[in-house]
């Protein structure tokens, strides 16, 4: 194999490389080889096909192999023997090929940048830390203790109200016809969620147990049948029980039921979910102060493939009228990220930072500790989707790298209660208006000539 380097502009490099005929052909020979053993042809037994007969039925899908498995190996080799340090994947650009040739293609390299960290000593950045007043504890206590309503047995002479849960079976036709999913049993609902269809609550309001309904509903509009969408329907109900709610005391048995250990400690989970929620988006400010200072201050040469492949991550749901009309600014912010992306790294590499498995286990842990109620939701999510546990562990990293650059910095601790917080995420949530378009319209206003006053005769 030889490698030459054809250019260098950059951070681009592009490698010319021959392989010559008889390595090809060594590698032809290896596969009929391997490939005589498995083929089965009419008129030979399994294992002794001859190589060339082999050749002659599948030579063009074996030699696309064997070049595709040649190209693979000898541009990794070629880039191991450059030493250059890949971003993206590499281009390939096959010039001349076909058997008994050699084989001689372009291999077109974007390398990663050296990049050299700036000190931070001079940054600034504000951290806030939220005090979770009694009043929003209580109120959400108050919901938990709603959304874990237990019910009880009423009379079979009292009827169903608003907030009693019914218990039903029913049997439904469309134009006096039985339709998939036209009967349920045992179906619970509480009066006045409308979580059933539209209108349906109202109508069982006043059954008692044992009776029978009859009561019209329209399906909606995004019923998975297409005919079926916004049809009336009939249904006719059985009901089986009516329940009224038993009101919760929200006391430390109501807090062991929850999860935890009794009412204060309930309390102090509360608090912390509502301020780990606060924390998150206050968080989030601090950290886009710090970095945006850290753009500003790196300049940087990108790779042109890496932009490329941004890009087309982040526009790959778009129509092609969008990628257009936005193409300007998805690129400046595909250019931000991988900017920001490289010295993060750099940065955690340089100080050896990494993240054990006994880290994402604690931080699972954490989050299933500050969702009472939901526990198991939280532990399902991350059983079922390892890949979740896997960009868990990129966040973890990335924190501990922003932890580590906020122990650098002039950072400024503000303490401020629930309104304070949510006027400052509220201002940051809000559109920016772009300032360069702003003084063009300024500027524009300012030379237009305004009208002359009509004078009154």
């Amino acid at each position: 194999m030889k490698i030459e380097v054809q250019s260098k502009k950059g951070l681009r490099t592009v490698l010319s490389v021959v392989v010559d005929k008889k390595t090809i052909q060594n590698k032809m020979d290896e596969r009929l080889n391997e490939l005589q053993k498995e083929v089965t042809l009419k008129g030979f037994r399994t294992g002794k096909v001859p190589p060339s007969v082999i050749k002659n039925q599948f030579g063009k899908s074996i030699y696309g192999e064997v070049i595709d498995k040649i190209l693979r190996e000898t541009s990794a080799k070629a880039i191991e023997e450059k030493k250059i340090k890949i971003a993206g994947q590499p281009k390939i650009d096959l010039k001349t090929f076909g058997e008994g040739k050699d084989l001689n293609y372009e291999l077109q390299i974007d390398s990663l940048p050296e990049i050299n960290i700036e000190s931070f000593e001079k940054y600034k950045a504000v951290e806030f830390n939220v005090k979770i007043e009694d009043k929003i504890v209580n109120e959400k206590l108050k919901e938990i203790s709603n959304q874990n309503k237990q019910f009880k047995d009423k009379k079979e002479t009292e009827e169903a109200k608003i907030g009693d849960q019914v218990i039903f079976d029913y049997s439904a036709t469309v134009d006096g016809n039985k339709f998939e999913g036209s009967e349920g049993k045992g179906v619970q609902l509480e009066l006045g969620k409308d979580l059933f269809l539209k209108g349906f609550d109202e109508q069982l309001v006043g059954v008692k147990k044992n009776d029978l309904k009859n009561l019209i509903s329209t399906l909606p509009t995004n019923h998975p049948k297409k005919e079926l969408a916004n049809k009336k329907t009939k249904f006719e109900c059985k009901i089986l029980n009516v329940k009224e709610p038993i009101k919760n005391i929200i006391d430390d048995n109501f807090a062991k039921i929850m999860g935890a250990k009794d009412l204060n400690d309930l309390k102090k989970l509360i608090e912390n979910q509502i301020s780990s929620q606060y924390s998150q988006a206050l968080n989030s400010i601090t950290k886009k102060e710090i970095l945006d200072q850290i753009e500003k201050n790196h300049k940087i040469d990108l790779p042109k493939n890496m932009i490329e492949q941004e890009i087309s991550i982040m526009t790959q749901s778009l129509k092609a009228e969008d990628k257009e009309k936005h193409k300007t600014n998805n690129e400046k912010i595909a250019k931000s990220r991988i900017k920001l992306g490289l010295i993060l790294n750099e940065y955690g590499e340089k100080n050896n930072l990494k993240v054990s498995e006994e880290e994402v286990k604690a931080e699972i842990q954490k989050q299933i500790k500050g969702m009472p109620g939901q526990e198991k939701m939280v532990l399902d999510y991350y059983q079922k989707n390892p890949s979740a546990a896997q960009s868990l562990k990129g966040s973890i990293y990335e924190e501990k790298i922003i932890s580590l650059i906020k122990s650098k910095i002039k950072l400024e601790v503000k303490n401020i209660n629930t309104k304070e917080a949510e006027k400052i995420i509220s201002e940051f949530n809000k559109p920016k208006i772009d300032q360069t378009k702003l003084k063009k319209t300024e500027s524009s206003e300012k030379n237009t000539t305004k009208p002359k006053k009509i004078s009154k005769k």
